[in-house]
C-alpha cells in the first residue's frame, strides 16, 4: 500500500470492540504493540497502539450497542463534509455525518451502495498511522463486495480512484490506483467460500514475520483461525478473528 497520509489514501484503522481491555491484551501480545489510553473521559477509553514508538492502529468502544465488533478502514480527506456530499451523490449512505474527534481531527462514516462501511479522516492533530508495510503494521486494505462494478463507479467518484484488474484464475482482483500508485484492493465475493449472509466489508491486513506462528498464537490468545495460513502470489496469509469477533488478516510478504 502507499505509506502516506495524503488525501484519498487509506491511512488509519481501528477496531470497534465491546471489551477494550481484552482486545488490548490480545493485540499487544499478538503483534508486540504498546498501548496508550486517552486520558480524556470523553474519549471513552480510546486506545492508540504503537510499534517501535510509532502509531500503527487504534481501538475504541462501539458507537452503538447494535454495532458488531469490526476493524474499520479510514481514508484521509481534505474535507469530510465534501466527502459526505460525494458519497451521497454517488449512491452511498452517510451513517455518521462529519464530527470533530476532540482536537485530533474530523471523521465521518459511510456505506457504499452495496453496504460496505468506510470512514474518512480529516486530520488536525493526528494524521494517521506512522508505520506501514513492516511486521506489526498495516500493509493493505481490501474491499470485499458482490458488486465490483458498482464499487468501481462509487469509489472512483468519491476518492478519484482508478482501477487495475488482475486475473487470478476465475477471479478478477482489482487494485485501486491513485495517481498511478496502488493504494488498496478489491476482491469479488464470488464462489461457495463466501457465505450468503456475510456482508460486504473492508478487510485490514497486518504484516507479520511468520504467518503460521501468528495464527497459532492468535488461537492460544483466545482468537479463532477463520482461514488457515495459505500461500498466494503476494505471500502467505491467514484470516483471524479476535476474541470479541472482529476479523482481520495477516500476511508474510513474499520475498522479492
Amino acid at each position: 500500500m502507499a505509506d502516506s497520509s495524503a488525501p484519498n489514501v487509506p491511512s488509519w484503522v481501528d477496531v470497534g470492540t465491546p471489551d477494550l481491555a481484552d482486545a488490548t491484551r490480545f493485540y499487544t501480545t499478538l503483534f508486540g504493540w504498546a498501548a496508550r489510553v486517552s486520558p480524556q473521559p470523553e474519549a471513552g477509553g480510546y486506545t492508540i497502539f504503537t510499534k517501535d514508538e510509532k502509531v500503527v492502529a487504534g481501538a475504541g468502544p462501539p458507537f452503538s450497542e447494535a454495532q458488531r465488533p469490526a476493524w474499520a478502514t479510514y481514508v484521509t480527506t481534505d474535507n469530510a463534509h465534501d466527502a459526505a456530499r460525494r458519497v451521497e451523490a454517488a449512491g452511498g449512505t452517510v451513517l455518521m455525518p462529519p464530527f470533530d474527534v476532540l482536537d485530533q481531527g474530523r471523521m465521518a462514516v459511510f456505506t457504499d451502495p452495496a453496504g460496505a462501511p468506510i470512514s474518512v479522516w480529516q486530520p488536525i492533530e493526528m494524521g494517521g498511522a506512522e508505520l506501514f508495510n513492516v511486521p506489526g503494521a498495516l500493509c493493505w486494505n481490501e474491499l470485499t463486495t458482490r458488486d465490483p462494478e458498482g464499487a468501481k463507479a462509487f469509489y472512483g467518484a468519491v476518492f478519484g480512484w482508478g482501477v487495475k484488474d488482475n486475473a487470478f484464475g476465475p477471479v478478477t482482483y482489482t487494485e485501486w490506483l491513485l495517481n498511478g500508485r496502488s493504494v488498496a484492493g478489491m476482491m469479488p465475493m464470488a464462489g461457495e467460500q463466501w457465505p450468503p449472509d456475510m456482508p460486504p466489508h473492508w478487510m485490514v491486513y497486518f504484516a507479520v514475520n511468520d504467518c503460521d506462528a501468528t495464527a497459532a498464537r492468535a488461537a492460544e490468545l483466545g482468537g479463532t483461525v477463520s482461514v488457515a495460513p495459505t500461500d498466494i502470489p503476494q505471500g502467505r496469509i491467514a484470516v483471524l478473528t479476535d476474541p470479541q469477533g472482529a476479523v482481520f488478516s495477516v500476511i508474510r510478504m513474499a520475498q522479492t
